[in-house]
């Protein structure tokens, strides 16, 4: 399935993500958020941010599959962190990043108060393309100068 991330000449170039990305209308997944449990809902990685992002993607990666797509089908994501500390959030997003590897969709990054389980730091959202849809895309997965995108429907 292809997407198009959109990166603007507009917008500042060095973040480390696509502004935004597209895909076709009714074509769209989204997860609840993936969080740090194990098989028998106990909260993994209790005091560890690092490893609680790690299970949430590894989480969301299955939840992703059973919806038929994958990580480079993602659109956008939105990341939970239960703390007030950067350095925290530095670690969650670390994590994160590394598992979508080049695919650096568009996502945000949250500091939050609590999360729903006790002892949770992590969560993590996505929508994705669904399975058998198509979107238009340049030769290199992405575009190089897109501003704005009209979707009319």
């Amino acid at each position: 399935m292809a997407i198009k991330l959109v990166r603007s000449r507009s917008l500042y170039s060095g973040v480390p993500y696509a502004y935004a990305a597209v895909a076709p209308p009714g074509a769209l997944v989204f997860t609840a958020g993936a969080c740090p449990l194990d098989d028998r809902g106990d909260v993994v990685g209790s005091g560890d941010v690092r490893a609680q992002a790690s299970l949430a993607v590894a989480n969301l990666v299955t939840a992703l599959a059973e919806a038929g797509t994958t990580l480079a089908d993602v659109l956008k994501t939105t990341v939970y962190v239960a703390s007030a500390n950067r350095s925290d959030l530095v670690a969650a997003w670390d994590v994160v990043s590394a598992g979508f590897g080049p695919h650096d969709a568009p996502s945000t990054l949250l500091g939050v108060t609590v999360l729903g389980y006790p002892g949770q730091l992590v969560e993590i959202e996505a929508v994705a393309v669904a399975a058998g849809a198509t979107a238009g895309t340049d030769p290199e997965g992405g575009s190089t100068g897109t501003s704005a995108v009209t979707v009319s429907g």
